[in-house]
């Protein structure tokens, strides 16, 4: 009798803990910052750098029965308003981009901006500024313009506030490495003619040996070094450095032709 007791209350306090498990995609019902400030928060700002828009993210779509278009273009793209920050909640889930969303590195969610794309973004009460890497889709609140990393946060000061008064800036880089902010001003980061490199990125896979495979037989068959860059669990294969816009062209073209549609140039330092 006595084990047949234990044994319902075991079953008990089982069913308790499964029941007042959080539910859904997200383990926590509010967001929140990290109790202490971990060593890997970057204070770096996003490297602006030629990325081709991904199709998937440019299709109009309906978010609390509002219906959002995306910018095809972006050059010139100006806001002012309000930016709020996401942090733990989020933190290892996926963003609208497919990337896993890091709260420690400078990135951004925005409605409409083409994905992905770079902004500087300007804190109206202190002046401090930050440059971010536009990955994901939000803010979803009224008066909201952007939804700033933990990281972004951090550096624009405006963590115990929640929100802050910013005005946005598209930083726009060209296929050749010119960068074009809004206003024309001159920003603290490469031209990128002096020292960035021009790439090819091929392919991103999760499976780093099949990524490894491709990138020796690539490299075989175009007598071109290769790198595989790291971030999250994604691998990328990138060819060259190549010496010019023509030949990165040409073998963008052949790329495409031979399997590979969505190959795109990339600078990279």
């Amino acid at each position: 009798m006595n084990n047949t007791i234990l044994s319902l209350c075991t079953l008990a306090i089982a069913w308790l803990l499964v029941a007042c498990a959080p539910t859904g995609r997200y383990h926590q019902h509010h967001d929140s910052a990290p109790k202490i400030i971990p060593k890997n928060v970057t204070t770096v700002d996003a490297t602006p750098q030629y990325e081709a828009y991904a199709p998937a993210n440019m299709r109009p779509y309906t978010i609390r029965g509002v219906r959002y278009t995306p910018l095809f273009k972006s050059k010139g793209f100006t806001e002012q308003g309000k930016a709020s920050w996401y942090g733990e909640k989020f933190h290892g889930h996926l963003t609208a981009n497919g990337e896993i969303y890091d709260m420690y590195q400078m990135s951004a969610a925005h409605k409409t901006l083409p994905i992905p794309s770079f902004a500087k973004v300007t804190n109206q009460a202190n002046g401090k500024q930050v440059i971010v890497r536009v990955n994901d889709r939000g803010p979803f609140h009224g008066g909201r313009i952007i939804d700033l990393s933990y990281a972004a946060a951090l550096k624009l000061d405006m963590l115990k506030t929640g929100v802050a008064d910013v005005k946005l800036e598209v930083v726009k880089v060209t296929a050749d490495g010119e960068i074009i902010s809004a206003n024309r001003t001159k920003l603290n980061i490469s031209n990128g003619k002096t020292s960035k490199r021009l790439f090819i990125q091929v392919a991103a896979f999760q499976d780093k040996p099949k990524i490894q495979n491709l990138g020796l037989v690539l490299q075989t068959l175009y007598q071109l070094p290769h790198q595989i860059t790291t971030q999250q669990d994604i691998h990328k294969l990138q060819i060259g450095p190549l010496g010019n816009e023509q030949e990165a062209g040409q073998l963008l073209q052949e790329l495409k032709r031979n399997g590979y549609p969505g190959a795109y140039k990339i600078l990279l330092d």
